[in-house]
């Protein structure tokens, strides 16, 4: 049976599970933040080393201004609130994405929560934060430019994205009843098993993970080959 190493999530579905839960979006964004501990603890359970999550795209800044500020609320208080328990658990932190346009103090708790974990090794949680893939993607073609000595290959640009020394995902879960992949690790995910679910980020639990992993165990991957 083959277990996934590197599980991605693209999170969808919490304003829309606040409005009709409490006729309030930010309802949703903040009991979806509630979840992400109880997935990673899932994540813990199952053995997967790696999870990454799409947390804010480069596309959300086109939200209301009131909301986006909500969601940069929210998000310092989960990193302060867990920082303790996440450390204690022995689990990595890192960020992905373009940080020059968060707020300061944000960055500064981004900056201390890779710090001190870059050494913990249970599980690796990733959070795409400002994140693009389109972006990610010319990034990493501007620096492969500046040394025209590079023979351009597939290693060589995944050594120039963000996500450099880990694993593409084997599995993508979204949540929310959306088939799109939005503009998230566009070139990770060229192989990986896509997993569409129709309820909302907040009422994913650990049921819903345990399925979708005892499928993928199923799953021959034959990765353009054929059958043995």
């Amino acid at each position: 049976m083959i277990s996934p190493s590197h599980i991605a999530i693209i999170m969808d579905g919490n304003g829309r599970w606040g409005l009709k839960k409490y006729n309030d979006r930010n309802k949703g964004h903040y009991y979806g933040l509630q979840n992400i501990n109880k997935v990673i603890k899932n994540c813990i359970k199952l053995n997967i080393k790696y999870l990454t999550l799409y947390t804010f795209s480069t596309e959300n800044w086109n939200r209301p201004k009131k909301e986006i500020e909500y969601l940069f609320f929210l998000f310092k208080f989960f990193y302060q609130k867990n920082f303790n328990k996440i450390n204690k658990n022995n689990i990595r932190i890192k960020f992905i994405g373009d940080l020059k346009n968060i707020p300061a103090d944000l960055k500064v708790i981004i900056k201390k929560i890779q710090e001190k974990t870059k050494n913990n090794n249970r599980i690796t949680v990733v959070f795409a934060f400002n994140y693009g893939a389109k972006s990610e993607l010319i990034n990493a073609f501007k620096k492969i430019h500046k040394n025209k000595k590079n023979k351009i290959s597939e290693q060589l640009i995944s050594n120039n994205l963000y996500t450099k020394n880990m694993p593409d995902p084997d599995i993508l879960v979204r949540t929310g009843g959306e088939k799109r992949l939005s503009n998230f690790l566009l070139w990770q995910l060229s192989y990986a098993e896509l997993f569409f679910i129709e309820k909302s980020w907040p009422d994913f639990n650990f049921f819903d993970l345990k399925k979708i992993v005892n499928k993928f165990s199923g799953i021959k991957r034959r990765f353009g080959g054929l059958d043995e």
